[in-house]
């Protein structure tokens, strides 16, 4: 029996390529409100920050736990910061220092604020889906934010490269997350996985009533941890290698089927 469901937004509550502004369909919202009323716990799981999360949540009529920014940072419904985990500050710096020496512009955040060194189409994107003012600052670590993410923008053609010269150099002193033309950096222990599993700690699920549903690498993780787990037709290699289940349909068809099939 589940009794937690876990689930990523962009790409699987809502469907690839919809604007900033988007809210899950009638379908997707339906499900989620008969899961909350059948007594089973929905938790968003997903890169945005807080509040581009808690905007979903309030859209989809859920008060719990937000695992947010990767599993960076996970918050009670109000926003209260539950756990957190920092990048360690020297390689912060380093991040800084070696971005800044390829002229790539770098995002640096904590769960509230979000900072760039220079304007770019992807911070801009991210800004908006997080519901979050951008500041510019050429020296974010001059701000006071201990950053709980930094964004590498470089290109897609270089972001390989920087992946690897990272990993080389850091190994399991950092997570890394790969986008076209982003390298997300964050603490070793972010992911959402290891988000998901404290949290079901907490709440006294046991993993195999666990179900977890993304679509992407950033999602691996829970998809590899919980008891159950599923991803849309539409998903990446990473998330069709790692979730038990492939769901039918186009968009989001499958995800809101998967859902009410919990409560037959």
């Amino acid at each position: 029996m589940i009794r937690l469901v876990a689930l990523d937004i962009d790409g699987t509550l809502l469907k690839p390529g919809v604007e900033a502004t988007a809210l899950p369909d009638a379908q997707i919202t339906a499900a989620v409100h008969d899961l909350h009323e059948a007594g089973i716990i929905v938790a968003l799981a997903t890169g945005r920050m807080y509040p581009g999360t808690v905007h979903i949540a309030e859209h989809l009529g859920i008060n719990q736990p937000l695992i947010c920014q990767q599993g960076a940072s996970v918050h009670d419904y109000d926003g209260s910061l539950r756990h957190g985990c920092s990048i360690d500050e020297d390689i912060a710096m380093e991040l800084y220092d070696y971005a800044t020496a390829h002229g790539w512009p770098l995002a640096w955040f904590d769960s509230v604020r979000y900072l760039v060194t220079e304007h770019s189409r992807q911070a801009q994107y991210f800004a908006a889906v997080s519901q979050v003012d951008i500041e510019v600052h050429p020296q974010p670590f001059q701000s006071g934010v201990r950053a709980t993410g930094i964004d590498i923008i470089s290109t897609v053609e270089a972001s390989r490269d920087v992946h690897v010269l990272l990993e080389a150099r850091y190994g399991g002193r950092i997570t890394l997350l790969d986008f076209p033309s982003v390298t997300a950096v964050h603490a070793p222990e972010a992911s959402k996985g290891n988000a998901l599993h404290i949290l079901a700690d907490e709440l006294g699920i046991a993993r195999g009533e666990v179900l977890a549903i993304g679509d992407s690498v950033n999602d691996v993780s829970m998809l590899s941890w919980a008891g159950h787990s599923a991803a849309p037709g539409h998903c990446d290699r990473y998330a069709r290698d790692s979730a038990k289940e492939i769901l039918p349909g186009q968009g989001v068809e499958g995800v809101a089927a998967k859902l009410r099939s919990l409560l037959d």
